[in-house]
């Protein structure tokens, strides 16, 4: 059995080769501003431009309409500090060695970051809300040469008339003053990076909702009654061994949907939660066409990590499967070709790629050691031969209710390997066969040649990235 077509592609971990390939841009006499928004927990079908029968995001679908989607999208760490921690160095989580309760990122990874590199040529470049992470001391004026935190604990923030405002609508607020203010002479690149939709998860009032939205979209989506999760089945998550159904997905998922009652109220939040985001996107629009900023600024708009709503038994993210590992995300360039815009591809695409992506765009060259790879030649409708077929991916948090594991997701099949269980327990998906991951191969007769081939790279993968960790922490 062929499990791809050329391995060499699949374990491109590295973005050099591609990049031979896929070079970053000439500077352009005018280069342009970067607008890049970062939604929390949510998953690639979440968008109205992705097909979600309820979902009202016209902001963003208009973005879409006049810009690249793609369909295919993920993050090789389904977790908000490990994927923030990815999407600001370029790099796996097992080499920048980030996630809650570790030692802050080092230095010779955040001094390469995107942010960094665009400051020192040339860029204004400002963050706005979420970091998510923790960086050594100094790193973040390194980085940013404005930086405002806005956290979610709680989501309404009361100002100096008394008044609350919600932290979504905040952000926007902050990202308008940033346009305002910035230097005349020079480009730049904004990361508004909102809390929402993420759940409060210390507010869980019965009829309330675990997801505050802003008051902008009050009674949106009350007249509807949202259909249950497809993969709602209880054979589904009794089909799963004993860690899992006793993880975190398993706990938070009393939390928020185990009731119809209480399916109907978060979803409800949920979706006005992200309906919230297209408003405060909506705004940003209007200050950037105000500003006459609106022809030059490439708009970028992604998530850290999907999102479990019930399926499976489960809620949060954490492990293997698509709805925790997909994300959205949309590249609106209004410079592109008509001939250009409106494009869906699907092409496998991680967040990893997204900063050299932006180093691409600024026309400022990508790190040799960055694990992703530019996004440029495919929105310029290049066509990119030997683009990756696979990926690796993990999760290494140290908690007792999240395991640990790593794998590989092909085009194909998906393998994924509890390796902290005793013994250690595998999973092997079909998605040619099975698209919904509902079997296990792994102990099939039949797919012992893929699995040895899977485990294999997968060690390879592993290896690369603690290879390159250990070079650059030299």
């Amino acid at each position: 059995m062929q499990l791809f077509q050329t391995f060499p592609v699949f374990l491109m971990l590295t973005s050099a080769v591609v990049q031979g390939q896929v070079p970053a841009s000439s500077p352009d006499p005018v280069r342009p501003n970067i607008l890049f928004l970062l939604a929390d927990d949510q998953r690639n079908d979440a968008l109205g431009c992705a097909g979600h029968p309820y979902l009202q995001t016209p902001v963003i679908d208009q973005l879409a309409a006049n810009g690249v989607r793609f369909s295919n999208v993920f993050v090789t760490t389904s977790i908000c500090a490990a994927s923030r921690a990815s999407i600001l160095t370029g790099l796996h989580e097992r080499t920048h060695g980030f996630t809650f309760g570790t030692p802050p990122i080092p230095r010779v990874f955040t001094e390469s970051s995107y942010a960094t590199l665009l400051r020192e040529n040339g860029y204004h470049t400002g963050f706005i809300g979420k970091f998510g992470v923790l960086v050594e001391n100094g790193e973040p004026s390194r980085m940013f040469d404005v930086f405002t935190e806005i956290g979610r604990n709680p989501y309404f923030r009361k100002m100096e008339d008394g008044t609350l405002r919600h932290e979504t609508d905040l952000a926007g607020d902050e990202a308008i003053q940033f346009l305002k203010d910035r230097p005349r002479d020079k480009p730049f690149c904004l990361s508004v990076s909102f809390n929402a939709p993420h759940a409060e998860d210390s507010d869980r009032r019965p009829g309330i909702g675990h997801f505050p939205w802003p008051p902008s979209v009050d009674g949106l989506y009350e007249d509807v009654t949202l259909p249950p999760p497809r993969l709602s089945d209880p054979a589904i998550f009794e089909a799963h061994p004993e860690f899992l159904k006793d993880s975190l997905n398993r706990t938070r998922y009393f939390w928020r949907w185990d009731t119809p009652e209480k399916y109907q109220t978060n979803m409800r939040a949920y979706l006005r939660m992200i309906s919230g985001i297209d408003a405060a996107i909506g705004r940003m629009r209007e200050a950037l066409e105000a500003l006459d900023l609106a022809d030059n600024t490439i708009i970028i708009y992604m998530a850290d990590n999907g999102f479990y709503m019930g399926d499976r038994g489960f809620a949060g993210k954490w492990s293997h499967y698509e709805e925790s590992l997909r994300v959205p995300l949309i590249v609106y360039d209004p410079r592109q070709a008509e001939s250009l815009r409106g494009r869906v591809l699907e092409e496998m695409t991680l967040n990893i790629d997204v900063p050299a992506s932006l180093l691409a765009l600024a026309g400022i060259d990508i790190p040799d050691h960055y694990e992703g790879s530019s996004l440029l030649a495919l929105l310029s409708g290049k066509t990119v031969s030997s683009w990756r077929d696979g990926f690796f991916c993990e999760h290494l948090m140290d908690r007792f209710d999240i395991p640990k594991w790593e794998g590989l997701r092909g085009e194909r099949f998906v393998y994924a390997r509890y390796f902290e269980q005793d013994p250690v327990y595998e999973f092997l998906h079909d998605l040619k066969t099975d698209p919904d991951q509902l079997h296990n191969l792994a102990p099939h007769p039949d797919f012992q040649e893929v699995m040895s081939m899977m485990r294999d790279r997968t060690s390879v993968a592993r290896d690369r990235c603690l290879a390159t960790r250990a070079r650059l922490l030299e």
